[in-house]
């Protein structure tokens, strides 16, 4: 398992963009964020889907689940939800969807039952700091 801690303001994001494309690297992914409110998880996928050239405004999905960018760039949050509720919705087929799916909130029981099924998961912890954020990267 590969670790990478960046510590980076806002307008540096561009050198997480860029380890994270390369952890990826065309393989189906699905990257779980995870971190304190406001810590910076839907701005990470915000900056990830405007390298890419898609122009769509990116928000949490808090309430709506699930979102999709472009044709392939997935984004949950499942702040609210158990795994079993997340399970029940019959989200866990979505991630057989070719693409990128970011996952908001997705814990250990979560990334174990993916890596049980065969996905390739990637989590991204982020730590508030004064003006910084602290980006552990474990893939």
């Amino acid at each position: 398992m590969e670790k990478i801690e960046l510590i980076l303001e806002e307008n540096q994001l561009t050198k997480i963009i860029e380890k994270l494309d390369n952890l990826i690297n065309k393989e189906e992914s699905i990257v779980l964020l995870r971190g304190d409110l406001a810590s910076g998880k839907t701005t990470l996928v915000k900056n990830y889907v405007k390298s890419l050239n898609i122009n769509e405004t990116v928000t949490s999905p808090t309430f709506s689940i699930q979102t999709i960018y472009g044709n392939n760039i997935y984004h949950y949050d499942v702040y609210n939800k158990t795994l079993e509720e997340f399970i029940s919705l019959g989200l866990l087929e979505e991630f057989e969807k070719q693409g990128v799916h970011f996952v908001e909130w997705g814990d250990d029981r979560l990334d174990e039952l993916l890596n049980s099924y065969g996905f390739h998961t990637i989590k991204i912890d982020i730590e508030k700091l004064e003006n910084k954020r602290r980006y552990i990267i474990n893939a």
